[in-house]
């Protein structure tokens, strides 16, 4: 806490500094402007003063005027500015640039644990160095027979370049080596990942087969970008899986051969694994959930670097959760609890439902809304729903229907909004299919701000809420999403600051067109008031200077 203030306090001396230091060099300029003759200071000063006497109001209509546009331009821009990145530009260049002049930042220092790496909490003194890493969504959905179908519906765009980009980053690594150059089929689909235009893509896969028609990776684009319905995404799917299988055993044979067959081995492993989930997530989407729930058990098994990107366990979760396999569930939470995987919404949600169902029965009516007396398992499931918005605190307004829902992306930011959205658009159906669990969660879920109060500056079992997952998640999901931000932001100070000073000087200038006379007596009397120390600082130093010391300062 006392961190927290000295920052802010920082914060307030960087813009004061800034102020003072404007305010002095006008002062500077006044000074020499007045001093050109060996005229004692208070005459200079009164000389200045008859000076804007002699000023008549539309001169003083015109200033205030001039400087209220100017305010309100600056106004414009800051607020523009702030709708757009989250902060005020003033704010930002001050901090920039004289910040580094008054030290090096002061970082809270915690023992509370962010839970990236791990799943009970426990204390760790060291947070990680990469806060706001962009992961690949484990429940992305077909553009071609689901956002394309939405795109069509709707008329909006449902992925961002910034999202697809990272899709064709990830299709690169995942579908490609270094050998592809050799092979004319590989060579197309090298192009086929990295062009922007779907149709383009799309044509380059179908060359792709032309040309050779054991090229998995061609039937895995068509499957994803051309196929209208998920049953013709499965059928390209499963010529995929034998191309696959038979391209696995060519290059395990081969395996032994060279560092670039070693490299064919990796690619045709990732594209056989590709295959198998996107398969099974096929057979969820189409109803054969124990056919699902196999493959995706089979597949995590497997120890291939690419499981850890693709995340599987959070498919195998949501499938048990539709089959209401609840014990299933908590056995795979048990096993992932470990930190062997990411915390994630998926797995602090999930953990908060299955606690939540055992008592959930009691909190239907609304009498149970207002129950005194909590027992243990009670207690209990209130402090999951706590621990999981610590984690995120977005997704309880998705799963109330108190915010508008996207389309998932195809990426998402760990405890930002992008997961919520993810996670609420999948296992908003497992929450209503438990009788009082929504209405358990909309009486409890503010309750967790009461122990973190400045969740920037603290945590309670997670390390402090990283305050930058607005600006990834801006980038990630569309633009007619209203992106949720935590905790809600004040309006920036020199917003406040602007806004006034364009509102005075406006009301000054009004003021001094309809009663001239008037205004001139209010603006002589306060420039007067004004004065009054200015002139009695500089008679004390007239007094206390020699007089050829500021004949030499009236000649510079």
């Amino acid at each position: 806490m006392i961190l927290v203030q000295l920052r802010n306090f920082k914060n307030w001396i960087v813009w004061s500094w800034t102020y003072l230091w404007a305010f002095w060099f006008l002062l500077v300029v006044f000074v020499l402007y007045y001093l050109r003759g060996p005229l004692k200071i208070s005459e200079n000063i009164g000389m200045a003063t008859m000076f804007l006497s002699t000023l008549t109001p539309k001169f003083y209509v015109a200033l205030t005027g001039t400087s209220s546009l100017i305010s309100g331009l600056i106004l414009i821009f800051e607020w523009w500015y702030y709708r757009k990145y989250g902060t005020s530009f003033i704010e930002q260049v001050s901090l920039n640039h004289l910040g580094p002049l008054l030290g090096p930042p002061d970082y809270p220092q915690n023992g509370n644990s962010n839970g990236e790496g791990g799943g009970t909490g426990t204390n760790n003194q060291s947070q990680p160095a990469s806060e706001c890493k962009v992961w690949r969504n484990p429940l992305n959905l077909f553009r071609g027979a689901e956002y394309l179908r939405y795109y069509n519906v709707v008329k909006k765009e449902p992925l961002t370049f910034y999202d697809m980009n990272l899709s064709a980053q990830d299709h690169q690594t995942f579908f490609t080596c270094d050998s592809d150059s050799t092979r004319s089929e590989y060579a197309l689909m090298q192009t086929a990942w990295r062009e922007r235009n779907p149709q383009e893509r799309i044509k380059s896969a179908k060359a792709a087969i032309e040309k050779n028609v054991d090229c998995a990776t061609a039937y895995i684009l068509l499957a994803e970008e051309e196929a209208p319905t998920i049953v013709e995404s499965e059928k390209l799917l499963k010529q995929a899986l034998k191309v696959a299988e038979a391209n696995l055993k060519k290059s395990q044979l081969a395996q032994q051969h060279g560092a670039n067959n070693d490299a064919v081995h990796r690619r045709d492993i990732n594209v056989l694994i590709y295959v198998k989930r996107r398969l099974a997530m096929c057979a969820r989407k189409l109803g054969r959930l124990k056919e699902a729930v196999k493959m995706f058990r089979d597949l995590t098994k497997e120890v291939h670097p690419i499981m850890s990107v693709l995340h599987v366990h959070e498919n195998l979760i949501e499938a048990l959760l539709e089959m209401q396999a609840y014990a299933d569930v908590q056995a795979v939470l048990a096993k992932y609890d470990d930190g062997s995987v990411p915390r994630s919404a998926c797995l602090c949600y999930t953990s908060a439902l299955l606690k939540v169902r055992q008592v959930s029965d009691k909190f239907i009516s609304e009498s149970g809304l207002i129950k005194r007396n909590l027992s243990a398992a009670e207690m209990t499931a209130i402090e999951a729903i706590h621990r999981a918005v610590e984690y995120n605190p977005h997704v309880p307004k998705y799963l109330l229907e108190l915010k508008p829902m996207v389309f998932p992306p195809e990426h998402l930011l760990k405890r930002g909004d992008s997961e919520a959205v993810s996670y609420s658009f999948f296992h908003l159906p497992h929450w209503k299919r438990v009788d009082g669990a929504l209405q358990l969660l909309a009486c409890t879920w503010e309750g967790t701000f009461v122990s973190i109060p400045r969740p920037l500056e603290k945590g309670n079992l997670f390390f402090p809420y990283p305050p930058c997952t607005e600006c990834p998640d801006r980038e990630i999901l569309p633009t007619h999403h209203e992106v949720s931000v935590f905790p809600e932001r004040e309006t920036p100070f020199f917003i406040m600051f602007t806004a006034g000073l364009c509102t005075f000087t406006a009301l000054i200038a009004f003021l001094t067109h309809q009663y001239p006379d008037h205004m001139a007596v209010v603006a002589k009397t306060v420039v007067g008031w004004l004065s009054l120390p200015v002139v009695y600082i500089f008679d004390k130093l007239e007094t206390m200077l020699p007089s050829s010391f500021i004949q030499l300062l009236s000649r510079v």
